[in-house]
């Protein structure tokens, strides 16, 4: 069986979320398939180019596709009930998100994750002014919106069965204007 370009960046990234960075090695991730180093090196030349390819894919389906998606909905607060939604199903199938936060100091994944990190705030605080909340506090819901997703991520991933989702509270309490 042959193996694309894409198909090792869909393997890497079920290992990322199943082991963490150092899952993501070449020998292991073919052995781990079936396959021989040499299909991996085909497509990339190093483990370094392999998981820059990696986060690269993460970056388009987890935060440009994710976008995409919200913004078929019509008004500002179904889109953050569905980008929460979304996400947060996601995270509960294995944390990509949650492995790139603990590898923030590698040189392949910090621009990746801090690019991709003021995209989602940027797009957040869009969404708040749009819910009528000026720019200053746009901004600060934002922040706050993201923090809560990045606690609920770590929280299954550390207490798994202790945490339940709390979309529609989050989405109360965060577009409430008190």
């Amino acid at each position: 069986m042959r193996r694309t370009r894409d198909d090792w960046t869909e393997k890497a990234l079920r290992a990322l979320a199943e082991g963490g960075l150092s899952a993501v090695a070449i020998e292991p991730l073919a052995a781990r398939e079936g396959a021989t180093k040499g299909s991996v090196y085909h497509h990339f030349k190093s483990q370094k180019d392999l998981l820059k390819a990696t986060v690269e894919r993460w970056e388009r389906e987890h935060t440009e596709k994710v976008i995409e998606l919200v913004e078929a909905e019509l008004t500002p607060e179904a889109k953050l009930r569905t980008l929460f939604a979304t996400v947060l199903d996601r995270t509960r199938k294995g944390s990509v998100e949650m492995a790139l936060q603990a590898g923030a100091d590698d040189e392949v994944i910090a621009p990746v994750l801090l690019r991709v990190t003021k995209k989602r705030l940027a797009y957040l605080a869009v969404l708040f002014e749009q819910l009528g909340f000026d720019a200053e506090h746009a901004r600060k819901r934002a922040l706050i919106a993201f923090s809560l997703y990045l606690g609920q991520a770590q929280m299954w991933q550390t207490l798994p069965g202790l945490v339940e989702p709390v979309l529609d509270e989050a989405v109360e309490v965060l577009v409430r204007r008190d």
